[in-house]
């Protein structure tokens, strides 16, 4: 396992552990997932207690592992209509290191001159949120694209089970996300009128967001919603201008943030850090149950604001 690989397995599991604690996962749910991203109720015991939960026996875990998974919150209906007249969306697939990727575009009516936006998802795949996410930039004036990194197993849709989706990104080698995803720029860049290419990206996929901009310079504007933060060792590999935007409660991954401005800052790199306090992680995803409108809505405005300022400039 390298140590990307591992950086994206803990922070999946972490993310298992705080749902579980703030009581977003029962108890078997959480225990099920475990056994999901510990590949059985042996690597389950050693996860949970590197993770300090205490008092899970073999037993409960061989239980939980044949539940049925807790149903996710619906997804509802979106802020931009997909049949919006002022947009064009849908599906596209395409061949890449030797196997077919799906991925989600929108972009405004016609073939005019726009920058192109990547849409990365979070650990449960291409959900209709992200598709939303792409609609809104189309709003916008933007191309967006939103990669499917499940693509190799068949593609989110193919998944009732969002868990099995946040174990399969888990144990995925962490360069193979990034491959895919620069293979994802290639072809956004190619889209008809694409001029500059910026990305953003979501929890799992705001740590994407924070690789990609150290793996492509080519990406002019980069915005990591509550992502993991890189290797600081990459930073200076970094030429896009880069916008942080976390939850003030959102201690496991604000842990991060000192470390990586320091790299910043020494690295030279545009950068804005946004922290909204009284919001925790994912606090921009409507659809869940830590949403925080005053605060998306503003992260959301500054969003626009950069991309204007750094991706349409």
């Amino acid at each position: 396992m390298t140590e990307y690989k591992q950086d994206l397995f803990r922070y999946v599991a972490e993310e298992f552990a705080e749902d579980y604690r703030e009581g977003e996962l029962q108890r078997r749910e959480f225990l099920r997932r475990m056994t999901l991203l510990g590949g059985g109720v042996v690597g389950a015991r050693t996860l949970i207690a590197s993770l300090g939960i205490a008092g899970v026996s073999a037993a409960e875990l061989a239980q939980a592992q044949t539940a049925p998974p807790q149903p996710d919150k619906a997804s509802g209906a979106g802020m931009v209509d997909p049949r919006d007249p002022d947009i064009t969306v849908g599906p596209i697939t395409y061949g890449a290191r030797g196997f077919t990727h799906l991925a989600y575009v929108a972009r405004p009516v016609g073939i005019a001159p726009a920058p192109g936006v990547l849409v990365i998802h979070e650990n449960r795949g291409l959900q209709p949120h992200i598709q939303d996410i792409a609609r809104r930039l189309a709003k916008a004036g933007y191309i967006a694209m939103a990669p499917d990194l499940v693509s190799r197993i068949g593609g989110t849709a193919q998944y009732i089970d969002t868990a099995q989706i946040s174990s399969y990104l888990a144990q995925t080698p962490g360069d193979e996300h990034v491959a895919n995803l620069k293979e994802a720029v290639t072809v956004l860049q190619k889209q008809p009128g694409v001029q500059g290419i910026g990305a953003v990206g979501f929890c799992f996929g705001g740590g994407l967001t924070w690789r990609l901009a150290t793996a492509v310079p080519e990406l002019k504007a980069a915005v990591p919603f509550y992502g993991p933060a890189p290797d600081t060792a990459a930073v200076p590999n970094i030429k896009a201008a880069v916008l942080g935007i976390y939850g003030g409660t959102d201690t496991r991954i604000n842990a991060g943030i000192p470390q990586l401005e320091a790299a910043l800052k020494a690295a030279g790199t545009r950068y804005g850090i946004k922290i909204y306090d009284g919001a925790g992680h994912a606090f921009n995803n409507d659809t869940g149950q830590n949403y925080v409108k005053a605060a998306a809505d503003d992260a959301w405005a500054q969003t626009l604001a950069w991309f204007g300022q750094y991706l349409r400039a």
